[in-house]
């Protein structure tokens, strides 16, 4: 196989990413509430998942030291952020929120410094500087956001890639028990089901499948899916590549979101929007960790 496949398999997972963002602005448009389609994301990504693990025949960890990581994934990796998310996706532009989940890597260096599993570099520390210069140039110039009212839903959106960093330096420090990623990712799908459903119904926010269907109910469908078969090919890549080369996914998620946004829900930027894209971009580059 020719050596540009794996470059390939980047484009075409960032472009799945990308185009879970738009969705997600989709299905909060009818007023769904988020605990409602975190529920189904979970519930979907657990039959995926757990259809695979019983055709592989895997045997499937339940040590306390398995379920503590479970609960600390379903949490932190979903609960969380995808609530901050979901909310935030009832006032951004989908192309906005491409750009601050771009963030990750920003959060993600300090708070790998302070669990000691990284240590200090002045370029990394220049990537973080540019990267939040793209979130001061969201919601300092007047036309960088359609609506200069929701300014206040940023610091919201932010703690979504917030999360993502903390989820990963979590790993990074403590593994995954006995359990695979995917295992992993199964384990916190139940663990997330069982917390989320009788939320849903305290909240009154669970998402009845049995009604007349409208875009909002394909959305969440389709993003789930797409996040389950995504990050299971991502698992697949890093085996076959290594994770400081998929890592780069990040690039292509920020891009494509930006362009799914304005190929589904047709909208437009402004030229602060596109200058914040291109420091972002910048202050990935530079944050990354380099190639042992």
């Amino acid at each position: 196989m020719p050596s540009i496949w794996p470059y390939l398999v980047l484009i075409l997972l960032g472009c799945g990413w990308g185009l879970t963002l738009p969705l997600s602005v989709i299905s909060v448009s009818t007023g769904l509430g988020h605990l409602g389609i975190i529920f189904w994301q979970f519930f979907i990504v657990m039959i995926l998942f757990g259809l695979r693990q019983i055709f592989i025949k895997k045997a499937f960890s339940l040590t306390t030291s398995s379920l503590q990581i479970f609960c600390v994934i379903a949490f932190i990796g979903t609960i969380f952020p995808n609530s901050a998310s979901l909310i935030a996706a009832s006032y951004l532009p989908g192309g906005v929120l491409s750009i601050l989940i771009a963030t990750v890597p920003m959060f993600a260096f300090p708070i790998a410094l302070i669990l000691g599993l990284d240590k200090f570099e002045f370029a990394r520390l220049l990537g973080i500087i540019f990267g939040f210069l793209g979130v001061y140039l969201l919601i300092a110039p007047k036309a960088a956001l359609p609506d200069p009212s929701v300014i206040w839903v940023i610091p919201i959106a932010l703690i979504a890639p917030m999360f993502y960093a903390l989820e990963g330096n979590f790993v990074a420090k403590f593994g995954t028990g006995n359990n695979s990623p995917m295992g992993v990712v199964l384990g916190a799908s139940i663990i997330g089901c069982a917390v989320t459903f009788p939320l849903t119904l305290l909240f009154d926010q669970f998402v009845n499948p049995f009604v007349e269907w409208n875009a909002a109910h394909y959305a969440i469908v389709f993003s789930s899916a797409i996040h389950g078969l995504v990050y299971a090919t991502y698992v697949w890549l890093v085996t076959k590549v290594g994770s400081v080369f998929s890592a780069q996914v990040s690039y292509f998620v920020t891009f494509s979101g930006v362009l799914w946004s304005m190929v589904i829900l047709d909208e437009t930027h402004s030229k602060f929007i596109w200058i914040s894209l291109t420091c972002m971009i910048l202050g990935m580059a530079l944050v990354k960790p380099k190639t042992q």
